[in-house]
């Protein structure tokens, strides 16, 4: 079965987007030209929580602080991939568990490969 879309089958959908887009930069233009234009010392000065600031916000950061972030979020987006195969576990067979177990060998390969790279080794 072929079925065509024609350009005009998506002229709601254009339509939608145009309005969204100006709803937003209309927003934004109107908001940035009404409101208040007041500054002071103590407005523009920084605020965390009621405590004082103290010391350079650009102080050099360790990189594996950085490294141990980013290897969570990515191995926390893999691990999500698991729990649509978990649930259809029974009607996926044999050729799903398969897939699965390649998967997850490609998942601990990587993290034997950060494992012996020492990246999770903090001092």
């Amino acid at each position: 079965m072929n079925i065509a879309y024609l350009p005009s089958d998506y002229l709601p959908i254009f339509i939608q987007l145009g309005l969204a887009l100006g709803f937003i930069v209309t927003t934004m233009i109107v908001t940035h030209n009404i409101g208040p234009k007041r500054s002071s010392q103590k407005k523009d000065a920084a605020f965390e929580c009621g405590i004082p600031s103290e010391g350079d916000a650009r102080t050099p950061i360790s990189i594996k602080y950085f490294l141990i972030a980013i290897l969570f979020v990515l191995f926390d987006v893999e691990v999500i991939f698991m729990y649509p195969w978990a649930v259809n576990f029974k009607n996926l067979g044999m050729a799903g568990f398969v897939e699965m177990i390649l998967f997850m060998g490609l998942l601990l390969a990587g993290f034997y490969y950060i494992l012996k790279k020492g990246v999770l080794k903090w001092e």
